[in-house]
């Protein structure tokens, strides 16, 4: 089975990420953790079906990494965009059967990397640039070692999303792993639109829209 594990908003610091997004969620993000050795850490929203929100940035209390950080926010040009404001920039699907779904994928998600965090144990692919392919449009696999994965453990706070659009080129949409969620659109632009990414959640401070 493949599902939507999580959806990756990225920002400077999370203290800027949490002033921008909380007015507009209508909520507090949940504390999340350090991702020791990358050079990360977030933040976490509940949003229903098994689904979360991650609100990442650099972690200042890490040395640099030897590797570089993830989804390309050591680039100038990912600071530049997030200098703007918290991005929708990435999203991450979930499998029970990682080293089996890997060979048979039309893209090249990176290595597999065991990841660990308190009770929390998963393996993620991670492309050694720290960049996702198609400009984090193809998704990063995970698999959670755990009976409850965070989508799961994190309390509800009255946050659901609604819809995640991908706008594809239609080179890249032949490669995207098979998915059956009716909340995950996938539009082939066929070169008539900017490749992007739009999550729609309902909040309770009404609708919230997050872009790429």
């Amino acid at each position: 089975m493949i599902a939507l594990d999580h959806i990756i908003v990225a920002a400077p610091t999370l203290e800027a990420g949490a002033a921008s997004l909380e007015p507009r969620l209508g909520t507090r993000l949940h504390p999340g953790g350090q991702h020791i050795g990358w050079g990360t850490h977030n933040r976490l929203l509940q949003l229903g079906g098994g689904t979360y929100l991650e609100l990442i940035a650099p972690d200042p209390t890490q040395p640099a990494p030897a590797a570089p950080k993830p989804f390309g926010l050591d680039t100038p040009e990912m600071q530049a965009r997030l200098a703007e404001r918290p991005r929708l920039i990435h999203f991450v699907l979930r499998t029970d059967e990682l080293d089996t779904l890997l060979p048979g994928l039309l893209y090249d998600p990176g290595r597999i990397s065991a990841m660990t965090r308190g009770e929390l144990k998963w393996r993620i692919t991670l492309p050694e640039s720290g960049r996702p392919l198609a400009g984090g449009l193809l998704p990063t696999l995970v698999q959670w070692d755990v009976d409850e994965t965070p989508g799961m453990r994190l309390p509800q706070q009255g946050v659901s999303l609604q819809r995640l659009e991908i706008r594809l080129p239609a080179e890249w949409a032949s490669a995207m792993p098979p998915l059956e969620d009716p909340r995950v659109k996938v539009l082939r632009d066929g070169g008539n639109g900017a490749p992007a990414l739009r999550a729609v959640l309902s909040t309770p401070a009404g609708e919230c829209v997050l872009e790429s």
